[in-house]
């Protein structure tokens, strides 16, 4: 602050001093102007963004973009999973698709790719890890097969011609092993090539063309069986 022994330079520094404030007042107003449109795009980004990866308030289902558009796929091949599932099982499971995580998903978010099992004898819903061996590898055949129909109707009729099942009929009871050949042999008379990789011997009497592999101590071998 300057002596008040000098009054004239006093009245300039003022004047100085108040179109300095002046100017930068108005460089500040230029500065916010410009700014206000950055931060509305900003605004609008970081609310897209929440809401694709399913963490903003407003995503009611907690759900990310990609695992919505997957829920929905998700559903198609449950429905078409479904019908060979109630033939397979004796009309007793149908699955479910729920917006719950899927097992062994970690995510924050609430996942939406969840399945649940329909039991018909108890009128309940079940965790897909209560069913037996034999009961998941049907319904793990039955979303194989639904997937494969949903892409040939997606593809425009293309059809995926070959379909390998490895291993699980092991696991299967007579009556239900009777069930899942008679769905796969349906696969091949509608012109699908299937091909079962499987140690249990009762399955050599129901598949015509075979290729059988023996190991031994110097390798293994194949040999074609007709």
């Amino acid at each position: 602050r300057p002596p008040p022994d000098r009054p004239p330079t006093w009245t300039r520094w003022r004047r100085r001093s108040r179109r300095r404030r002046t100017r930068l007042r108005a460089d500040l107003a230029a500065a916010v102007r410009a700014w206000r449109p950055a931060a509305e795009r900003y605004r609008v980004a970081e609310r897209l963004a929440g809401l694709t990866s399913g963490k903003h308030a407003a995503n009611r289902r907690s759900m990310s973009l990609s695992a919505y558009v997957l829920a929905a796929r998700l559903e198609q091949v449950v429905a078409a999973a479904n019908e060979r599932l109630g033939r397979m099982s004796g009309g007793r499971y149908a699955l479910v698709h729920t917006t719950d995580k899927a097992a062994g998903d970690r995510s924050h978010g609430a996942g939406g790719l969840g399945l649940r099992v329909a039991d018909a004898w108890t009128g309940l819903e079940r965790d897909p890890v209560t069913l037996s061996g034999g009961e998941s590898f049907i319904s793990s055949l039955s979303l194989a097969l639904g997937l494969a129909d949903v892409v040939t109707a997606e593809a425009g009729g293309a059809e995926i011609g070959t379909l390998f099942v490895d291993e699980g009929f092991g696991t299967l009871d007579e009556d239900t092993l009777d069930e899942v050949m008679d769905v796969l042999d349906g696969l091949r008379d509608g012109g699908r090539a299937v091909g079962i990789v499987s140690h249990v011997a009762e399955l050599r009497a129901r598949i015509p063309a075979q290729l059988r592999v023996t190991k031994e101590r110097t390798g293994s071998t194949a040999r074609i069986v007709v």
